[in-house]
Parts: C-alpha cells; sequence; structure tokens
C-alpha cells in the first residue's frame, strides 16, 4: 500500500487558498496530535498581552517547536482548530499566521471559533493541530 496524503477542494463546496475542505491520509506514517497552543513563550511567560497578532505569532511559534520535535513542518499539517476570544480581530490574527503557512503547497483543514474565553483571562487564541508525516 503506498503512502498517500490527498487534499480535496470537491465541487459544491467553496474553494479558499487559505484551507482545505478535506483532507485524508492513507498508508502507513506517524499520525501527530499537538494540544491546544496558547501565546505562553519557554519561560512560561504570556506574550502579547492583548494583541491577537502577537499572541497569533507565539501560538505559531509554539506549534513549529511542536511540530519539529516531532521531525515535521507545516506542510504536514492536516487540521488546524482555532479558538478566538470575540471581539478580536480575525483578520490581525489571520495576517500573523500567514508568514509560517507561506509556501505550504496545500493549506490544512481549519475549523475557527469565536469563544467567550479561554482558559486564561490574557489569551487571547488557542490552536490545537494534527499533522501526518508519511513513511
Amino acid at each position: 500500500m503506498s503512502n498517500k496524503v490527498e487534499y480535496i477542494n470537491p465541487d459544491g463546496l467553496s474553494k479558499n487558498p487559505a484551507f482545505s475542505q478535506i483532507v485524508t491520509t492513507q498508508g502507513s506514517g506517524k499520525t501527530i496530535y499537538i494540544g491546544g497552543q496558547d501565546a505562553v513563550n519557554v519561560e512560561g511567560k504570556i506574550v502579547g498581552k492583548g494583541d491577537i497578532a502577537q499572541q497569533t505569532d507565539q501560538v505559531m511559534k509554539n506549534l513549529q517547536v511542536a511540530l519539529s520535535a516531532c521531525g515535521a513542518t507545516f506542510g504536514n499539517l492536516i487540521k488546524l482548530t482555532i479558538h478566538i476570544v470575540q471581539g478580536q480581530d480575525l483578520y490581525r490574527g489571520f495576517q500573523a499566521s500567514q508568514k509560517y503557512l507561506e509556501g505550504v503547497k496545500n493549506p490544512p483543514a481549519i475549523t475557527g471559533f469565536f469563544v467567550s474565553a479561554l482558559a486564561h483571562p490574557d489569551f487571547l487564541i488557542e490552536i490545537d493541530a494534527v499533522a501526518f508525516v508519511p513513511e
């Protein structure tokens, strides 16, 4: 059986260059589940209090570290789930994430939620991820 990751944007669903509608994996490889990442740096300090762009940047850095620790890159992402505190500027957060996803041939499937609060009152965004590295 060959290893395969397929990104599908079928006719009948909207097409957006920022995300894929469906991603399938087939064959052997490693699936990576990354728990929700917040804007906390390696010292355990919250980065960018009150600033969605700075917090998104730190979250993406944390995802990059987690992926790298598993031998993966942003190009291996299959799914992102994004939780943003209500009232935050989605566009500013999106802009901050794009430098990490530039060059990714096929964007992951993405689900976004506006929520009333996260685990700490200073957190504005949290992202969890699933990645797949074929053997």
